[in-house]
């Protein structure tokens, strides 16, 4: 019989907790399931639970947001993205068109998917107007992406590729002076794709606890539980708590298509700057599908502030785990999930827009 979440809560209740433990999970989903069951609320107040930088939209360059509005406003393209890009705002003034959305509005014809199947569809359906696929994503969305291109992609269809991977952010902040946390509870998604593996450098080379968890809350409170007993009898290791879906070297054949059709390249991550042997990119193979390769750059050089967050915005403090998302300056006046003026506050991974749904505001305590 699996333990329930009550037992797992009991046993974390039991052990001899320090007075502060810091505790990352790196998920969007691990964060939403975290909030919405109420765990911070229900953990013992030592337990700081602290959301990292697992949100792609949060982070997915500003300019690559821009380029992709530009494309669609001036090119004679369809241009097709993930439903939550359409409303992250770039940095330009607000008589402008500042997001996807509002390039929609302006005319472009901009279409939200919800698959990369559905790029596929459009592109053949109109053929032979170009379509460009604006990719913004982790691992778990590149990989089929990665599927599609060996495919086979229609000739038309052409992408704007912005995919990241998951772990060097994580490596970004253990590097760092002050990572600001004691253990990490490791993304259980990312993990099925690329292995459990992929974090044991947590273990190997900063010796902190780490646990792969699922989305569940007897799994994330497990994972809990194993990173609390690591750090206090002082013997990390890498903990598995998502077994039914995470099998050691994760998916062969989805890290064996991600290798042949993309390269791992240095990349910027909006707010925090560039990151080495983060991002992904289309092989030279394929450069005649490569929107960067085939369709003009709008990037304007003297543009201000490129890349960086809105004024008054802290969503990258929030994406790097250094202040919660009550503590930025304009968490719930103005920006809102309504009226989003960081990306944190747009996505359902983003941790602004979670703790905002799950009713957190600025007076309760972080």
């Amino acid at each position: 019989m699996s333990t329930s979440a009550k037992d797992w809560l009991e046993r974390i209740r039991a052990l001899p907790l320090p007075p502060r433990i810091r505790v990352m999970n790196v998920c969007g989903g691990h964060e939403r399931s975290i909030s919405m069951a109420g765990l911070r609320r229900a953990l013992p107040a030592s337990i700081e639970l602290i959301p990292g930088p697992g949100c792609p939209v949060c982070v997915c360059p500003e300019e690559d947001i821009y380029q992709a509005i530009q494309l669609a406003l001036q090119e004679d393209v369809v241009l097709v993205a993930f439903g939550d890009m359409l409303r992250v705002p770039v940095n330009t003034p607000k008589d402008t068109v500042r997001s996807l959305e509002q390039a929609r509005a302006a005319g472009a014809d901009i279409r939200p998917i919800a698959s990369p199947l559905e790029a596929v569809r459009i592109a053949r359906e109109a053929a032979p107007r170009r379509v460009v696929f604006f990719v913004a994503g982790f691992e778990t969305t590149c990989a089929p992406v990665a599927g599609m291109i060996a495919e086979g992609l229609p000739e038309n269809l052409l992408l704007l590729m912005s995919g990241r991977l998951t772990w060097p952010a994580v490596q970004l902040l253990l590097d760092s002076e002050d990572p600001g946390f004691d253990a990490l509870i490791a993304p259980g998604h990312v993990s099925t794709v690329m292995g459990p593996e992929e974090w044991s450098f947590v273990v190997e080379k900063h010796g902190l606890p780490a646990a792969v968890a699922g989305f569940t809350p007897e799994s994330l409170l497990a994972a809990t539980y194993s990173v609390l007993r690591q750090h206090i009898e002082q013997r990390p290791f890498l903990d598995n708590c998502y077994s039914q879906a995470v099998k050691p070297g994760g998916n062969a054949l989805a890290r064996r298509l991600l290798s042949e059709t993309m390269d791992i390249v240095e990349a910027p991550w909006r707010g925090i700057g560039h990151i080495a042997a983060s991002g992904l990119e289309l092989k030279p193979d394929y450069a005649t599908h490569n929107a960067r390769k085939v369709l003009p750059d709008y990037a304007e050089p003297t543009r201000r502030r490129a890349g960086e967050m809105p004024p008054g915005c802290d969503c990258a403090r929030v994406v790097l785990g250094k202040i919660t998302p009550t503590q930025c300056r304009i968490y719930g006046q103005p920006c809102t999930p309504r009226n989003p003026v960081g990306p944190c506050m747009v996505s359902d991974e983003g941790a602004c827009h979670i703790w905002w749904t799950s009713g957190q505001r600025k007076d309760e305590a972080a």
